[in-house]
């Protein structure tokens, strides 16, 4: 609607998973190279966790692009909430077998049997799973059956699970030890950090054909703090915002129209502190001490003295605490396979 008014070749910030908008950042390019690395090598099972709207499924639609067309065949189950009979219908129907039969065994048998043939086609067969933190044990029993299917050293189905933080405390479980002593690779995604959101919104921006980004730093600051660096609230924040300014004929978005946008979405923009303990001086400041409450915290919160403020963690937004660190190997791996650039 707002694409002619702000000169844009398209929607900037559309929440369909586009790999041409996929922006890498340190963590998602870690990612980007271990998954490409999982399915070109057959390693087997791999596993890729982050929050909701941090562009797993974008990712992985990247790593499938990037990969030779003529030599994947995918399925990709978007809504795992099946009984495993109904997940083996399902991924046989998506790979293109046909007649599918009612046998468990014969479905098995000729799910084998294409699977052996896309291998002997120097083919990689690949069974994407979608949500897969609401895996039930029975079924996540099952996909661990199909990773049986190989010949010597060589995996015929390479299997990635892309779920939310949940899916790691699922492996992690006793009775899924099995399971996850297959996983070949398990590597993860976190929140943009602050100094990346603008970023991801000045590369979304250029990437519609848009020149002259239209946020002012305060908008693009707000955008920060409502979205958490979560890369799917900022688009919904974006367009919001900028859908507001084309109804007023402004070709600027300035920090109210981000306020305004996160108001009507229901979000909230009260950071979220994270302090340490406190070890306050229990003796009382003197008449000429200047008596100190970090900014940010309730108004009943005790007053510190002179140099206690040091003990509270620097105040942050929720989701921006300590980045998680992938694999050192995952880092050496993004600068051999991923370009600098943040196209592909």
């Amino acid at each position: 609607m707002y694409t002619d008014f702000f000169g844009l070749k398209t929607l900037p910030f559309n929440l369909t998973p586009d790999p041409e908008y996929f922006y890498v950042s340190s963590q998602h390019g870690e990612a980007l190279a271990a998954l490409t690395y999982a399915i070109r090598e057959r390693k087997g099972f791999a596993v890729l966790t982050g929050d909701a709207g941090t562009g797993k499924t974008t990712l992985l639609s990247t790593v499938i692009n990037r990969l030779p067309a003529g030599q994947i065949q995918s399925s990709i189950l978007l809504n795992p909430m099946l009984t495993p009979a109904e997940f083996l219908e399902f991924v046989m129907l998506d790979f293109g077998i046909g007649s599918v039969p009612a046998s468990k065994a014969q479905r098995l048998w000729k799910l084998q049997e294409f699977l052996l043939q896309t291998y002997r086609e120097n083919r990689i067969a690949i069974l994407v799973i979608d949500e897969a933190h609401k895996l039930g044990v029975d079924l996540l029993e099952e996909i661990r059956l199909l990773g049986n299917f190989e010949y010597g050293a060589h995996k015929f189905l390479q299997i990635v699970l892309l779920g939310q933080c949940e899916l790691d405390d699922l492996l992690d479980r006793q009775d899924m030890r099995q399971l996850k002593q297959r996983v070949a690779l398990r590597v993860f995604i976190d929140p943009l950090p602050v100094v990346d959101v603008g970023k991801y919104i000045r590369f979304r921006w250029s990437k519609a054909g848009g020149t002259g980004l239209p946020f002012t730093p305060e908008a693009v600051d707000d955008i920060a703090r409502f979205s958490r660096g979560i890369p799917r609230v900022v688009n919904t924040l974006c367009d919001t915002a900028l859908l507001a300014a084309y109804g007023e004929g402004r070709r600027s978005v300035a920090a109210p129209d981000i306020s305004e946008a996160g108001a009507n979405l229901g979000l909230t923009g009260t950071p979220s502190h994270v302090t340490r303990r406190l070890q306050v001086d229990p003796t009382p400041p003197g008449p000429a001490e200047k008596q100190i409450k970090p900014e940010g915290l309730p108004v009943n919160a005790p007053t510190l003295s002179p140099g206690a403020e040091e003990q509270y963690d620097v105040p942050r937004f929720a989701g921006y605490g300590t980045p998680r660190r992938n694999s050192r190997l995952f880092q050496l791996l993004s600068r051999k396979l991923i370009s600098p650039k943040n196209s592909f």
